[in-house]
């Protein structure tokens, strides 16, 4: 069953990033952004890296440069993008001077990747919009979808809440959303309901729910693991 998009179709496109560091993840999230049809420039220190994501059609354009040098990041133009992804988590001083560079020169919003929880503190201290651990992430996804297959796709609001698009159980086959009370019985609320590409935005509560279709709801993880999926 495929997802919905819907979490993907959240985030705005038609915007400018800078992906600094061409290893794993930043190969990755120029990949995603790519194909979205954002403008995506991508930088590494590595004159190899550089030369394969160009090969690879990852990016809309690459630049080998050395990101603790400021006047390097101007040059390239990362100065005048909307984010830039800071993807040296291996190299902690590397990483922290990149992202202090970005901050103190006015880049919007500076998203860092962090190998471990005192180099995301790090990060915070000198700015960084958002510190994403990449191998926790992963860990927690690979947990919820081996013990929880009918949740499709997450996106975590804060520690102790979520976005969640999950399939509809045979426990709300053929049954209302008034009938369920999810607000009430689960503290949760539904925000689409759909199948394929197509949802519902808002759903009347006489919306009837059948196998197959799937749920985006919103709500704290405790209640949303309460659901009978």
């Amino acid at each position: 069953m495929p997802s919905l998009n819907f979490l993907t179709n959240l985030r705005p496109d038609n915007r400018q990033f800078a992906v600094i560091g061409l290893g794993r993840f930043g190969r990755a999230v120029c990949g995603t952004l790519h194909k979205l049809g954002c403008e995506v420039l991508g930088t590494d220190i590595e004159e190899k890296r550089v030369a394969q994501v160009l090969t690879d059609k990852l990016v809309s354009h690459a630049i080998q440069l050395d990101s603790t040098e400021l006047s390097s990041l101007r040059e390239a133009g990362i100065l005048e993008m909307d984010t830039a992804i800071v993807a040296i988590g291996n190299y902690l001083q590397e990483s922290i001077i990149t992202t202090l560079n970005l901050k103190e020169a006015g880049v919007k919003h500076v998203v860092a990747k962090a190998s471990s929880e005192i180099h995301g503190k790090l990060l915070q201290r000198v700015g960084a919009d958002r510190v994403v651990y990449p191998e926790h992430e992963a860990g927690r996804a690979l947990g919820y979808a081996l013990t929880k297959p009918a949740v499709l796709d997450r996106f975590d609001l804060d520690p102790d809440h979520s976005i969640v698009e999950v399939l509809v159980s045979d426990e709300f086959d053929n049954r209302t959303l008034a009938e369920l009370s999810l607000r009430s019985r689960y503290g949760l609320n539904v925000l689409a309901i759909g199948k394929g590409e197509k949802f519902i935005i808002n759903p009347d509560p006489q919306q009837r729910l059948y196998k197959g279709l799937v749920m985006v709801v919103i709500g704290r993880n405790q209640d949303i693991q309460r659901l009978p999926l």
